[in-house]
């Protein structure tokens, strides 16, 4: 049986610059190899002297072929942002999206996720921390492709205003911050979707082994694969998923403290975290307040070097201030970010009050 296949959408600019070190060819047989650049021109593609509507080239059936894309922006929107030249394996597509061109990686699922597992966490990991993140990230990319579009339709009323995607009732504006579905693609190489990198970072032979060692493993509920979401850090508490990404409660995505079990923790850990090791509750103002001021214990609550390097990338590690944060915005930055959000400009803001809290603590509505 032959691996289903995937489209990533890797990058967008009004020219793509690509590189073949070895031989790929277009769909009537032509071979090309070396430097590439392919350029946005009247709603057409232009390369190699002639005008295109989408572009193709697959690899030969060769071990170890790959192509680089110059200029992939990780990290998007993040303060860490940066460009990278990074190198994919399978066929590469282009296309025009718009005023510009959109680079696409056709890859087989399970090529996918090795580079996925090494590209939102390290290569070095540990082999089981590997194979785990392998099952949630392809439980929670089948879930995607199967379901993403029929479950609005099942979950939302058309009349209820309250749940959909971006609404105003009774003078409350609601926004849904979901995966939207891509238009082109199936997923986006970026933390909108799942971080992938293409081979530029999985190079590690656990790596490999996890993803084939897991092979078509995915997390099942009531016969349904499920909306597996994850995150490096959680701040001690996950939140609930309808509090997150669209008003529909997941069983299986619960709020609970990250935390050390009691029968698990040794003498020190016991007098660390005390008797009492359950989550306060956390939509009361006056708890949450003194969970976010304070560090609580958790299990991604470290400052270890060592496990930080062991599972992180690098870029990751730059960020030590992960677990606990502060950033400040002036009177401008913030009307300007919230304008931006909510198409609404509300002018000076002279207050935030707080109005509904998730079971961890984080905003659900802000007045």
């Amino acid at each position: 049986m032959e691996e289903p296949q995937i489209t990533v959408g890797i990058l967008s600019g009004k020219e793509i610059e690509f590189s073949f070190p070895e031989s790929f060819t277009t769909p009537d047989g032509t071979k090309v190899s070396g430097a590439q650049k392919a350029v946005y021109q009247k709603e057409k593609i232009y390369w190699s002297g002639k005008e295109y509507d989408e572009l193709i080239f697959y690899p030969q059936p060769n071990a170890g072929i790959f192509f680089e894309l110059k200029d992939v922006t990780i990290g998007i929107n993040f303060h860490w942002e940066r460009k990278e030249v990074q190198r994919f394996q399978g066929a590469l597509k282009i296309i025009v999206e718009g005023e510009t061109l959109t680079a696409i990686n056709v890859i087989s699922i399970e090529d996918y996720l090795t580079s996925v597992i090494s590209s939102e966490m390290s290569a070095t990991a540990s082999l089981e921390l590997l194979k785990a993140h392998a099952v949630i990230s392809r439980s929670w990319l089948i879930n995607k492709l199967r379901v993403e579009n029929e479950k609005w339709k099942a979950t939302i009323q058309p009349d209820s205003a309250a749940n959909s995607p971006h609404s105003t009732l009774h003078s409350q504006l609601i926004k849904w911050y979901d995966h939207e579905a891509h238009t082109h693609f199936d997923v986006c190489a970026d933390d909108h979707c799942q971080r992938y990198q293409g081979i530029t970072r999985a190079s590690t032979p656990q790596a490999i082994e996890a993803v084939s060692a897991t092979r078509g493993e995915v997390l099942m509920y009531e016969g349904k694969i499920c909306d597996a979401r994850f995150s490096k850090c959680c701040g001690g508490a996950m939140e609930e998923f309808q509090n997150c990404w669209e008003n529909v409660r997941h069983p299986y995505l619960t709020g609970k403290r990250d935390y050390i079990p009691e029968s698990h923790a040794s003498d020190s850990e016991k007098q660390i975290t005390g008797p009492a090791i359950q989550l306060p509750d956390l939509t009361q103002e006056e708890e949450a307040d003194r969970w976010i001021r304070t560090s609580p214990d958790a299990f991604c609550n470290t400052q270890d070097k060592k496990i930080l390097s062991q599972v992180l990338n690098n870029y990751d590690q730059e960020t030590t201030d992960f677990y606990r944060w502060k950033i400040s915005y002036s009177q401008q930055e913030l009307a300007e970010l919230i304008h931006q959000r909510s198409g609404i400009d509300f002018g000076e803001i002279i207050d935030l009050i707080p109005v509904e809290r998730g079971t961890s603590g984080r905003l659900i509505r802000l007045k």
